[in-house]
């Protein structure tokens, strides 16, 4: 008889956790996802705690997590390391506002470069182009 808390082939399991069979396997390759035992003649089966775990990396990835960081928070959860999975929040805190401030940046230039635009639309050079060929706004001294 089929034990329904582990009664989902791969294709289920990629249903009920809304990702792709692939997605699975890419994961069971990192490590994030254990792959279930072959049954002599038959099929692996998941289960509600397969969903789950998918469902904590889709969350994960979500919030900004490399895989890498998943694997890393994914080996606290047991509960008992919230200084560590805290510490691994702070730093993605960290990269999310510094991420922001640079969008900030780029929608400033891009704004006042739409502006200049607008403000000579008659004139044979485009100013967006130009500032471009000029190395952008916002650019200089910056690697990347």
């Amino acid at each position: 008889m089929l034990d329904k808390a582990n009664s989902l082939t791969i294709g289920g399991l990629a249903r009920a956790a809304n990702v792709n069979v692939e997605t699975i396997r890419y994961y069971q390759r990192r490590g994030l996802l254990s792959e279930p035992k072959r049954p002599p003649g038959g099929i692996r089966r998941y289960g509600f705690a397969d969903i789950d775990r998918l469902t904590f990396v889709k969350t994960a990835q979500h919030l900004g997590f490399s895989l890498d960081e998943i694997s890393d928070l994914l080996r606290l959860e047991d509960g008992t390391h919230c200084e560590e999975a805290s510490a691994l929040a702070e730093h993605k805190l960290k990269d999310v506002r510094e991420k922001i401030e640079r969008l900030v940046k780029i929608e400033m230039a891009l704004s006042d470069m739409v502006s200049q635009c607008h403000a000579q639309p008659d004139s044979i050079a485009c100013p967006l182009i130009a500032s471009l060929h000029e190395g952008g706004i916002g650019t200089r001294g910056q690697k990347g």
